[in-house]
């Protein structure tokens, strides 16, 4: 489903290429496989090698990029962005990439993620004499690189990436060097592909099918990437903890085409359908996936039960976004504008929904009401994850705990709520089983949402949180 109606908000994405002489133009199709992560702003920041140069703008990438001249914008090299916000307000300042400029030189920068600690940082810097242009904790990065005032900008990058607390995938990028870094438990994702002779690097591996680019690997928690004339090479900056990749990447966030941390997102979730058949069956006539992210889970639970899928829920993909709105009748009335029930196929049916999650519940008891009223005998509903029972630290617009419906009801009080039939979610053993492989290196989920164990840890400065650390 679409995140502004659900309350359930991507994180960003990020692009970069190095070595192209349509760079500009690569990262602009990049983008566009991107789209889904953030739809507040996008830019692109480019090199020639001599000087760097930027276009970024509010709205979706056609919009952004509408009318910007491509001819002022060449260069063999590129990073673009873009944005949801979760950190800052919405103003054009802290659409990204932000570029700096100084006497020695320039820097751009672009991030998925959330610093926990850029609010103590950023005391720290205004302390010192820094004034900073915008209210995003990307801004704080490169602060911190000029205030370690090394002569080697490697050396004052990994200092800065040191200080930094929270989950964070940056590419960083000056005249003659671009720079890709993950922080230690990879909680992000990022990966490196090849284009001929040239590198790109994403926060999805849909945006190198679109170019026509190969996956070479993921980046490695903990590693600087470092790309230029010369090629590419990496070192450590930070040692890697045990890789905690956002379950929610798999779950909802990514696209299906994607493989994220070497797994395939659409198999994975329909590895949790299957798992979700196992643990919570249902007599029923047919199986329908709420569009679109639940689509593939929909499938695996079919298949698993011998229950046939059909399309029970069709998405209106040409509904814009100036309907929506932050209260709960504006976002009932926009689900009944995103969502419309096939009345062929469920009426007099008993339907099991899939969903992939359940947020505050709003969007579930809008669309069980939608398959009633045309018809469905009952409905049956099976979320494929587990209950989300926490707010995220990590760069998604969750909810606060108040507003988590599971988090506040019980399973027969969330499903008298939302008027199931019945309601079953996945166990967090199934959702581990659907996406970590124990045969491929480097695996592991952050269940921090549905568990309250948070592998890192920082009181935000603003307004204390009690933590768990796992």
């Amino acid at each position: 489903m679409l995140a502004e109606i659900k309350g359930l908000n991507e994180e960003c994405g990020v692009f970069g290429i190095w070595g192209h002489e349509k760079a500009a133009e690569m990262t602009y199709y990049g983008l566009h496989a991107l789209q889904h992560r953030g739809q507040d702003g996008a830019g692109v920041v480019t090199s020639d090698g001599s000087n760097l140069k930027i276009h970024k703008d509010l709205g979706l990438v056609n919009d952004v990029f509408k009318h910007a001249n491509f001819n002022e914008l060449q260069g063999h090299a590129a990073i673009g962005h873009v944005r949801y916000a979760t950190q800052g307000d919405g103003g054009i300042a802290n659409i990204q990439p932000l570029l700096f400029r100084s006497q020695t030189g320039s820097i751009a920068l672009a991030h998925n993620g959330n610093i926990m600690n850029a609010y103590k940082l950023r005391g720290e810097l205004e302390h010192e004499g820094s004034i900073l242009q915008t209210t995003s904790d990307t801004e704080v990065l490169a602060h911190l690189i000029r205030r370690n005032g090394s002569a080697n900008f490697e050396t004052a990058l990994m200092e800065a990436l040191r200080s930094l607390v929270g989950a964070y995938a940056f590419l960083i990028m000056k005249e003659n060097k671009l720079y890709i870094a993950t922080d230690p438990r990879g909680l992000r994702p990022l990966s490196i592909g090849r284009l001929g002779d040239a590198y790109v690097v994403a926060s999805e591996t849909c945006a190198f099918d679109l170019i026509g680019a190969t996956f070479e690997r993921e980046v490695i928690p903990g590693e600087l990437v470092m790309v230029d004339h010369n090629g590419m090479s990496a070192r450590k900056f930070a040692e890697p903890e045990p890789r905690t990749m956002c379950a929610m990447e798999y779950v909802y966030f990514s696209r299906p085409d994607s493989d994220v941390n070497q797994v395939n997102v659409h198999a994975s979730r329909k590895k949790m359908g299957i798992e979700l058949a196992k643990e919570a069956p249902v007599q029923a006539d047919v199986v329908t996936g709420v569009p679109d992210s639940s689509i593939s889970a929909a499938i695996g639970y079919a298949e698993q039960l011998g229950l046939p899928y059909e399309i029970g829920l069709i998405k209106n993909r040409y509904v814009g976004r100036t309907f929506i709105q932050p209260s709960q009748e504006l976002r009932e009335q926009g689900v009944k504008l995103k969502l419309s029930p096939v009345r062929g196929i469920v009426e007099g049916k008993r339907v099991i929904m899939i969903d992939d999650s359940i947020v505050r519940g709003t969007t579930s008891k809008r669309i069980v009401r939608m398959l009633k009223e045309a018809g469905a005998a009952e409905v049956h509903v099976r979320i494929a994850s587990p209950p989300i029972t926490n707010p995220c630290y990590y760069g998604i617009d969750m909810s606060t705990r108040d507003e988590l419906i599971a988090a506040n009801y019980s399973l027969e009080g969330i499903a008298k709520l939302i008027s199931a039939d019945s309601l079953a979610y996945l166990s967090e053993s199934g959702l581990e089983r659907a996406i970590v492989h124990e045969e491929l290196p480097n695996q592991g989920i952050c269940k921090a949402c549905f568990t309250g164990n948070y592998p890192v840890v920082e009181n935000q400065g603003q307004s204390p949180v009690t933590l768990t650390i796992k």
